[in-house]
């Protein structure tokens, strides 16, 4: 992507938001103009050539590995800051939505959480970055970070979700921003960068599926918090696979034909329909739970990740669910030259999470 040296000057506010992903790194570098986000460069590698797979295909590289493939990505996206913001694999963190009891004093809420959250974490809570996010509800008003009782509520208890993450993991990620020598002042988990960069509804409940190389990630969002989340492990990769059996070609080649030629049907990639009905399946049955629990409809479905990028997807999708149904498109919420936006809006699932975290890194900027 040299073209972007004559389209851009470097400018020293520039940030990177650094996708670690299991089968492909990613890297969006922006800088802020006029409190507006513009795209200076971004970049993706696989991951699976440096560990002996096909290239789509989940992996489980060593820190060397993954630091060679990521020193690789940023020389070849020509990226030229080192002020960054990285993600956390969903599946390396702990994510649980909890009910507790409600403390009107927030140094109390915050005792109060601690002490239930080692319920749930199976290891000391000292060995773990733990967070957490209170769920609003329509008998509480949020003030700030504080929550109360509406008037003339009753309720005496909160919803929160606990979301803790190993020391190890964060250890094993700083080594590798170390090692190629960027600088981050933040960690995110994947599930938070998505939601910034793919969702805009700001209070009723949107699911989104984000369909990962191993496994795809069902998550419901409601005022802007997770209000549920379920993993499946059934995965973009899968696709690839059965796509590879049908047709008789290398993985590697069903790889590119999911991409240019997606769900077609009455041909032989026609089998990556089972995939994704069962994937469907899945996210129906959870869309119908929340509903029932929650007594409130889910809004819209939003399709994000490295499947997300299927052709004819959103339209396959929208016969399996009665609802508005779109493909993610987190480039829309920056600047690019109107050139390339058939490209970024075509490639925009697999980049959300970068996205999100160079749209949070950007906040930084003063």
């Amino acid at each position: 992507m040299s073209f972007f040296d004559s389209l851009f000057k470097k400018k020293e506010k520039s940030v990177l938001g650094v996708d670690i992903g299991s089968s492909s790194l990613k890297v969006v570098q922006l800088r802020k103009d006029h409190d507006q986000a513009v795209l200076e460069t971004y970049g993706e590698m696989a991951l699976g050539p440096y560990g002996g797979s096909e290239v789509g295909q989940a992996t489980n590289l060593s820190v060397e590995q993954i630091t060679e493939t990521l020193r690789d990505l940023l020389r070849e996206s020509k990226v030229t800051t080192r002020n960054c913001g990285v993600s956390i694999p969903y599946a390396r963190s702990l994510l649980i939505m909890v009910k507790l009891p409600y403390r009107k004093d927030p140094k109390e809420q915050k005792t109060v959480i601690e002490l239930e959250a080692r319920k749930y974490i199976p290891i000391p809570v000292s060995e773990v970055q733990l967070d957490w996010f209170i769920l609003p509800k329509p008998e509480q008003e949020q003030v700030g970070n504080i929550l109360t009782p509406a008037v003339g509520s009753s309720r005496e208890t909160i919803e929160a979700l606990l979301v803790a993450v190993h020391n190890d993991e964060l250890l094993l990620l700083q080594n590798i921003v170390a090692n190629v020598g960027l600088a981050s002042t933040f960690y995110e988990i994947e599930i938070f960068s998505t939601i910034r960069a793919v969702v805009d509804e700001p209070v009723r409940p949107v699911m989104v599926l984000d369909i990962g190389a191993a496994s795809t990630k069902i998550y419901i969002i409601e005022h802007g918090v997770v209000a549920l989340s379920h993993a499946l492990s059934t995965g973009s990769q899968d696709i690839t696979r059965a796509i590879s059996i049908a047709s008789n070609v290398p993985i590697q080649q069903a790889e590119i034909l999911k991409k240019q030629r997606g769900l077609q049907s009455g041909g032989s990639l026609g089998s990556s329909e089972a995939v994704f009905s069962r994937i469907f399946s899945e996210a129906r049955r959870v869309l119908i739970q929340f509903e029932t629990a929650h007594k409130k409809p889910v809004t819209a479905i939003v399709l994000t990740g490295g499947g997300g990028v299927t052709k004819q997807l959103s339209d396959y999708a929208k016969h399996i669910f009665s609802i508005d149904v779109h493909v993610a498109n987190p480039f829309k919420k920056v600047q690019a030259p109107a050139f390339m936006r058939p490209i970024l809006e075509e490639i925009g699932p697999e980049f959300a999470v970068a996205v999100g975290l160079a749209l949070r890194k950007l906040d930084e900027v003063r």
